[in-house]
């Protein structure tokens, strides 16, 4: 699992950054690469693993997606990793423990609930202007836009410089939550520790102490 979420984040940081170009063609899209967003200091354009040299604009986006789709799961898998730590759980599942000790707890039907619940997920959360029922005259304005015209929540009446606003703070909260979670994880294998059963006698203690 740990190997997945390092994997994650190499393809997040290559989705907002290239190294430096080798050649002209590779110089004038890196320049265009640098003024996309997600471009912030203090890294600004970073792709240290060259991962973009020489790479189209199609491409760019892609592992823009990439970086959303992953950043967006890893906030989910923050909150849900606090809440389980907190203590909370499902009527049922009180015996339950959190962290990766909850792994080999969770009942096969719950998995195969689980399961069912991420294939629908996937389903719905896609661009669907070519399924019947949507608005003929609504296309997605980016890669992970899937408002599908029914959840705009007045997103169409801001600015520009207000909607490139909130999608960098979702691009920022993803990175982070990114790296949040693959903590947390590494932590909870560094101590061989649950925080729900026993989150204070422990070496290196994260959450209900700091």
């Amino acid at each position: 699992m740990k190997l997945a979420v390092i994997a994650t984040l190499v393809a997040g940081a290559a989705a907002f950054s290239p190294a430096a170009p080798k050649a002209a063609s590779t110089t004038a899209l890196s320049a265009s690469f640098d003024k996309e967003l997600g471009v912030q200091p203090p890294l600004g354009f970073f792709d240290p693993m060259g991962y973009l040299d020489g790479e189209s604009q199609e491409r760019f986006e892609h592992l823009r997606w990439v970086e959303l789709k992953h950043g967006r799961v890893a906030m989910l898998a923050v909150v849900g990793y606090l809440t389980t730590a907190a203590g909370v759980r499902f009527p049922g599942a009180e015996d339950i423990p959190a962290g990766f000790d909850a792994i080999p707890a969770v009942p096969g039907m719950v998995w195969a609930q689980m399961v069912a619940t991420w294939a629908l997920m996937e389903a719905a959360n896609r661009d669907q202007s070519e399924t019947p029922g949507v608005a003929a005259d609504w296309k997605s304005e980016f890669q992970g836009d899937f408002r599908n015209g029914a959840l705009d929540f007045g997103w169409d009446k801001q600015s520009d410089d207000w909607k490139n606003k909130k999608r960098s703070i979702e691009l920022n909260n993803g990175r982070a939550a990114q790296m949040g979670i693959l903590g947390l994880m590494v932590h909870e294998k560094i101590n061989e520790l649950t925080y729900y059963n026993d989150p204070i006698q422990v070496d290196l203690p994260i959450i209900g102490v700091l």
